[in-house]
């Protein structure tokens, strides 16, 4: 299924009677989920217009470096436990019953590795929501509550030699050496994304990357 016929897929979620549909993207670490969104967001604009489809990532709920040094999960940066998916599920709730003002979200600044609050605005006019993230499929209490708000959920599948290539490249353009940059994608990202593809089987799409 390309990209096209995606975007129709996802248009095809919001409702007729004037609300408001969220749809998630899941996938392992380095998966493009951000590029499939971003891509489905172009398509859905051009037919939509501009204000019709926002796009809230869930980087936007990782906890601040200043709480995972409380926490002692500073070498844990990306798993569960360093975001905050109470937080996140709350917004979740909002962003589908709130349809009548302005929703503002936190974004998240990759060279600086922290969150930012109120950085995206879900406006009114936004029918369509996507958001996309590790750990959308997990079961545990707190991220059900936030699969609870979302119409569908797609799964993107990728290679992973060319996921764990991507990562790497990723982590040196944002400031660590090649060999911590490999180090940490097998010891942290990997492990990450054994957890994430426990939950392939929930999806309501599997997406492959190729496509």
């Amino acid at each position: 299924m390309n990209v096209d016929a995606l975007a129709r897929r996802a248009a095809a979620l919001v409702p007729e009677d004037g609300g408001r549909a969220i749809l998630g993207i899941c996938g392992e670490p380095g998966a493009g989920k951000t590029t499939l969104a971003e891509q489905l967001l172009e398509r859905l604009r051009s037919s939509h217009g501009r204000d019709w489809a926002a796009h809230v990532p869930m980087d936007g709920f990782h906890l601040a470096d200043v709480q995972l040094a409380r926490l002692g999960l500073a070498d844990r940066k990306g798993a569960p436990e360093t975001f905050d998916p109470d937080g996140y599920a709350a917004l979740l709730a909002r962003i589908a019953s709130d349809t009548g003002s302005v929703v503002y979200a936190p974004g998240f600044e990759r060279r600086l590795e922290q969150p930012l609050a109120a950085a995206i605005a879900v406006l009114p006019e936004a029918r369509l929501v996507i958001t996309e993230g590790n750990y959308l499929l997990l079961g545990d209490a707190p991220w059900a509550a936030a699969r609870a708000c979302l119409t569908e959920v797609w799964y993107l599948d990728a290679d992973p030699a060319t996921r764990v290539d991507r990562l790497v490249r990723r982590h040196i353009e944002f400031g660590k050496d090649p060999d911590r940059a490999r180090e940490w994608v097998i010891r942290s990202d990997e492990a990450n994304a054994l957890l994430v593809r426990a939950g392939r089987p929930l999806a309501d799409l599997v997406v492959r990357e190729e496509d």
